[in-house]
């Protein structure tokens, strides 16, 4: 009744949706619209007529229209229509009905409502409730469709980050998002069955075909949106199976070339060692040194190689599995096959070379221990009792039966050895052994000895004649174990011949004493001060060596474990991200000793008065020895708290170290201690050798680094401070005294200043300023007893001035501050550390000076 009312957008819209429903099935679909207009006006009639004639959108086929049933209207209606009925012709056809039976000639009563005296069942609200059920449904599929597409751009566009735990976050992201999505679809696609099975589908059977074509298009829109809404899930699933492999792939492969760099950088460091370490020793402690550090690198390299061959697999795996990047995957495995290959080749050689040298060396050495064995022989028979028959018979066989079990040395000859180790000779031993031919002759005085002695026992065993009286050199007493420094003793007076013979094994022994002194330096008593400096140097410098080999084992063995994954979960968590707490600076120690100071003392081998000049040379690069001390009580105080751990347990075992970590942190401070022992004693047995004074000044850096290091590892303890303690400047003396106080202006009495009880401080000097502290000793046991200094005053040196000497005590000088308005009476434990701090004070106000005058200037 109120048609005429609606807004013409709102009359726009509702035309629109109801002329598209049809439409969608066929594009040429023509609509009969019929207007029930009975109780209405020819006006109402005429405006509705001109409505629909301006905003129909479809195909109009017919319009009918109820006349108004009232006299009058219908009498307007007939005249008007009468009158207008050309022009609506023009614009749509109508068709003027007088009652409802009229409507039936035109149109089938089972297409009409009861209103219009039909039998189409039909309910209004019913049919908004459905098809407001469809576009919603219709709605949500295209919102997932939308979603979807902007989630595949976001796939496709994201550029990927290049570290692990972004790539797994956003891959987590993603999946989460991705099921997320899965589950809309998964209750979209339940809501649009839910509505399917609310909508009766049309029996085709029952059904013409024409009627088939005219049912109800509510089912296969829905249907329609369901097989879309399953397009897009499986299109959806496909892209995201390939998108998820890819990052799968992509995190793989990033996961895969860290493990790959972490192990090529790890063997390529192990490389460079087995490559420092030479493949030749020059005596037999050297080769069996070598030996065994070539043994440690061994074990880690198959450790390590052991790692590579996993990851290799862990390689082919991801070959195997079709990964986009197979190539260079295999190109990886490849290359650390062949690291791998080589490094243990390296080793294994390098081992087959130190075993030869080895070999050889202890050959060499047992020759020379059976050289003296027989002269010890010789000079021990008892030629006295030899002149029997029964005598010389005994004396032969047990040179028989020595020449026998020896055989194998006394014949040796050098030169089949030489052939026998012709490829591991280095031109050293080549000129130690074989050049002078040193062996070689004493391998012929003493067979010549033997030779000689049995000649002589033959003739006294086969002639039954009194044989002539043979004096040989033996101990005056006997000797508790063998050695070729034996003192001859004369027996009696013989003849000609004995005095020969006597002279021979003289010259022959000498020689032979002599000749081994040359090569194995093992008494040292009869060493000249320049053998022991060498002696002393040698020592440095295997120290040296053992100290790096143990460093670089602390710092394979625990400190690179920290990172290891497959160690993680053994790993305290108090240890997380805490290495440099617990091993300090100690990789900067190593890099300094491993690639310069030890090559800077092995070179000294040859320039021994080089020695302190390596030290100075350093001088600076020792300062990184008071960082790591400075850090050595945070390191204790960590190590304590997870000591026990199986962490610290594991690594242990695998190295088999006999002690703990702890005793391994310690070595840089052991060292550096040892080396100021090590130039005390080099210089004790270089007083007239070249470069003594290097080695004088080298002794005071040492000590001098000792004395900054105790002195910081004091000054870190300091508590209560406020402001920079670094601003003070360097700590120059640090110690414990006596300290009476006074704080008036004038002149400061001592009788009055000695009634009280003097203070405990501890002092801290430094360029800028006098710090005073009170000592505190924390309650504990073993590590956990620790101390530390409460700051109390302060007093800038620009203000500072001294009394050296203070009446009563030799031990006590006074300080006084800003004119004598603070007095400080200190008294030192002795004259010399008084002085000393006198000294010390006095450098530092002569420098203020100095720098006073030149700024008036």
């Amino acid at each position: 009744p109120h048609f005429n009312q609606v807004p013409q957008e709102v009359l726009v819209k509702v035309l629109s949706y109801l002329t598209r429903i049809p439409s969608q099935r066929e594009s040429d679909t023509k609509f009969i619209l019929i207007l029930d207009r009975r109780l209405a006006t020819w006006t109402s009639v005429k405006m509705t007529l001109q409505r629909i004639a301006a905003s129909f959108p479809g195909n109009l086929h017919l319009v009918m229209v109820l006349r108004p049933t009232g006299f009058f209207q219908r009498t307007f209606t007939d005249i008007g229509f009468r009158f207008s009925q050309e022009d609506f012709l023009l614009k749509l056809p109508v068709v003027m009905l007088s009652s409802v039976s009229d409507l039936l000639t035109y149109i089938d009563e089972k297409q009409l409502t009861p209103e219009f005296g039909g039998t189409l069942e039909y309910c209004h609200s019913e049919w908004v409730i459905f098809r407001t059920a469809i576009e919603s449904f219709a709605l949500t599929v295209k919102e997932i469709a939308q979603m979807l597409q902007t989630f595949g751009m976001e796939l496709a566009e994201m550029e990927l980050p290049e570290d692990i735990y972004s790539i797994e976050r956003i891959l987590a992201l993603r999946t989460e998002k991705y099921y997320q999505l899965k589950e809309d679809i998964t209750t979209v696609t339940k809501e649009g069955n839910m509505l399917l099975c609310s909508l009766e589908e049309p029996d085709t059977d029952e059904l013409g075909e024409e009627q088939t074509q005219e049912r109800s298009g509510d089912w296969e829109t829905v249907n329609r949106l369901l097989a879309q809404l399953h397009e897009m899930e499986t299109a959806f699933d496909g892209f995201w199976e390939k998108h998820q492999l890819k990052m799968e792939q992509y995190l793989q492969l990033w996961k895969f070339e860290q493990h790959f760099q972490e192990l090529s950088k790890a063997i390529e460091f192990l490389m460079d060692q087995q490559r420092q370490l030479a493949d030749t020793g020059d005596n037999i402690a050297q080769a069996k040194q070598r030996l065994e550090e070539l043994g440690n690198l061994d074990k880690t390299a198959r450790d390590l190689t052991g790692k590579a061959q996993v990851m290799i697999l862990h390689g082919h795996q991801l070959a195997a599995n079709h990964h986009y990047a197979l190539n260079l995957i295999c190109q990886q495995c490849n290359e650390l096959r062949h690291h791998s290959d080589v490094l243990l080749e390296e080793i294994k050689r390098k081992h087959n070379h130190l075993q030869k040298t080895l070999d050889l060396l202890t050959s060499l050495q047992q020759a020379l221990e059976c050289c003296d064995e027989g002269a010890y022989l010789l000079a021990n028979q008892p030629m006295d009792k030899c002149q029997s028959r029964e005598g010389a018979q005994k004396a032969l066989q047990e040179i028989e039966k020595f020449l026998e079990s020896s055989s194998l040395y006394l014949n040796a000859d050098p030169q089949i050895l030489s052939s026998d180790f012709e490829l591991i000779l280095t031109p050293e031993l080549k000129v130690g052994y074989w050049k002078s031919n040193q062996i070689q002759i004493k391998l012929d005085n003493v067979r010549c000895m033997f030779k000689n002695r049995q000649a002589c026992f033959r003739k006294l065993a086969d002639k039954q004649v009194r044989p002539v009286q043979l004096v040989a050199p033996r101990p005056e007493n006997p000797p508790r174990s063998k050695s070729p420094l034996f003192s001859p003793k004369h027996a009696g007076h013989g003849s000609q011949c004995s005095s020969k013979l006597l002279l021979h094994l003289r010259r022959k022994l000498r020689y032979i004493k002599s000749s081994f002194y040359g090569h194995y330096n093992i008494w040292f008593h009869f060493l000249s001060p320049e053998s022991l400096s060498v002696h002393v140097i040698n020592e440095l410098i295997e120290t040296e060596r053992v100290y790096v080999e143990e460093l670089f084992t602390v710092l394979m063995g625990y400190r690179a474990e920290m990172d290891n994954p497959s160690m993680t979960f053994l790993l305290p968590p108090v240890l997380q991200n805490c290495k440099d707490v617990l091993f300090g600076n100690m990789p900067e120690i190593y890099d300094f000793h491993n690639k310069t100071f030890l090559h800077l003392l092995e070179s000294c081998l040859e320039t021994p008065e080089r020695v302190g000049y390596c030290f100075l040379e350093r001088r600076e690069d020792f300062q990184m020895y008071e960082k790591y001390c400075q850090n050595k009580p945070r390191s204790e105080s960590l190590w304590r708290q997870c000591a026990e751990s199986l962490f610290f347990q594991e690594c242990q075992r695998k190295l088999e170290h006999k002690l703990g970590l702890d005793s391994y942190l310690l070595k840089p401070v052991q060292r550096l201690t040892k080396y100021q022992l090590l130039l005390k004693e080099l210089l004790k047995y270089s007083t007239s050798c070249e470069g003594v004074e290097e080695l004088q000044e080298a002794l005071v850096a040492m000590l001098d680094l000792l004395k900054s290091v105790n002195d910081s590892m004091h000054q870190i303890s300091i508590t209560g401070y406020h402001g920079d303690i670094g601003e003070l400047g360097k700590v120059l003396m640090q110690g414990s005294f006596s300290v009476w106080t006074g704080h008036r202006k004038g002149p400061t009495k001592m009788k009055d200043l000695a009634r009280f009880k003097p203070m405990q401080r501890h002092l801290f000097l430094y360029e800028k300023a006098l710090v005073f502290c009170k000592k505190r000793e924390d309650h504990g046991d073993g590590y956990d007893k620790t101390s530390s200094y409460s700051f109390k005053n302060f007093l800038k040196m620009s203000a500072v001035g001294i009394t050296e000497n203070v009446k009563g005590d030799h031990r006590k000088f006074e300080i006084w501050y800003s004119g004598r308005e603070e007095v400080y009476v200190v008294q030192a434990q002795t004259v010399d550390l008084k002085m000393a701090w006198l000294n010390e004070i006095r450098k530092i106000l002569f420098k203020q000076q100095e720098l006073i005058k030149g700024t008036c200037f």
